[in-house]
């Protein structure tokens, strides 16, 4: 089976480097996989799961915001923080969903900042569903 190479950039450097039968990102509008030979293109990421199978195995990495690259099979994911399945604390990110759910439906303070607060409930829930 022809393979893709996966690079996973953040700026922190490379997280990923391998080859792969495919992988599934979380587009700006919608997931979708690439196989080899896929179509080049670019587009936006949003929070979320890649997964990548290698093998028989599927590595999960909760994702938050940034591009992918797609061009003669190899795959190129720059993204502001990526973190490994193993890496991530459930009941951590369980606590940071709820905090960014008071802050955007609970409090009424004038100096919440809502962006801030919806990146984090964003970025909370990535890390929830790539576990599950």
């Amino acid at each position: 089976m022809k393979k893709i190479h996966v690079e996973l950039i953040q700026p922190s450097g490379k997280t990923v480097d391998l080859l792969a039968e495919s992988i599934i990102i979380p587009g700006s509008e919608g997931d979708f996989e690439v196989l080899a030979d896929h179509t080049p293109f670019v587009t936006k990421i949003r929070p979320g799961t890649i997964s990548i199978h290698v093998h028989d195995k599927t590595e999960k990495y909760a994702i938050h915001d940034g591009f992918v690259t797609i061009d003669d099979n190899k795959v190129v994911i720059v993204c502001e923080l990526c973190e490994p399945k193993s890496m991530i604390d459930l009941e951590r990110a369980k606590s940071a969903k709820e905090r960014a759910e008071k802050r955007l439906f609970s409090d009424k303070d004038e100096n919440t900042d809502y962006r801030r607060a919806e990146v984090a409930l964003h970025k909370a829930v990535a890390r929830i569903n790539t576990l599950a």
